[in-house]
C-alpha cells in the first residue's frame, strides 16, 4: 500500500459520508481534524459528523485494512468518543470487524460502514445501516444499462434493470 492511499481513503470516506449524511441523521461530515478531549489530551480524528441542530458530533475512524478491524481498535474508538463528548461513532472499513470488535461496536452504538478500498468519490460501493450505495460514473456511459442483482436472506434472486 502506498503511503498516500490511507489519506485518500479517509478523504473519500468523509466525502461519501457527507453525501449520505441524512441517513445518519446528521447535517454534514467534515474531514480530518484535531479535537481536545476531556482528559486533557487532543485526538486526531479521521472525520467528524455534525448534527447542525444541536452541534453534537460523531467521531469517524477509517481503517483501510486487508483484515478485519480488531476489538482493541474499536475499544480505542469507544474511548475517544467518550473523551470528545461525542454522541456516537462510525468505523469505515474495507472488510468488517472481528467478532469481539463487533460486540463492542454494537454495545457502544458504533456504526460500521463498509467501503471498498479502491473507492473514489464517483466510483464506490458502500454498505451501512442495511443500505448499499453504488457510484459507477467512471464505468458507465450515458447509453449503458445496468442490471442490479440482489440475493435476499432466503436465497431468492431479485434482478432490476436500471436504465440511464
Amino acid at each position: 500500500m502506498c503511503s498516500h492511499q490511507w489519506r485518500s481513503y479517509e478523504e473519500v470516506a468523509a466525502y461519501l459520508l457527507n453525501k449520505f449524511a441524512e441517513h445518519f441523521a446528521l447535517g454534514r461530515f467534515e474531514e480530518k481534524q484535531i479535537l481536545p478531549g476531556l482528559s486533557g489530551t487532543s485526538w486526531e480524528i479521521d472525520a467528524k459528523g455534525v448534527n447542525d441542530a444541536d452541534g453534537s458530533i460523531v467521531v469517524v475512524e477509517c481503517k483501510r485494512y486487508n483484515r478485519n478491524v480488531t476489538q482493541e481498535t474499536i475499544a480505542g474508538l469507544a474511548y475517544r468518543i467518550k473523551d470528545l463528548r461525542a454522541t456516537g461513532g462510525i468505523v469505515v472499513t474495507t472488510i468488517g470487524l472481528q467478532t469481539g470488535a463487533s460486540l463492542v461496536a454494537t454495545h457502544e452504538g458504533i456504526i460500521t460502514v463498509i467501503l471498498d478500498q479502491n473507492s473514489t468519490t464517483t466510483d464506490y460501493m458502500m454498505r451501512f445501516l442495511n443500505k448499499v450505495c453504488l457510484g459507477l460514473e467512471d464505468r458507465l456511459h450515458l447509453t449503458d444499462a445496468l442490471t442490479i442483482t440482489v440475493t435476499d436472506r432466503d436465497g431468492n434472486i431479485i434482478e432490476n434493470d436500471v436504465g440511464r
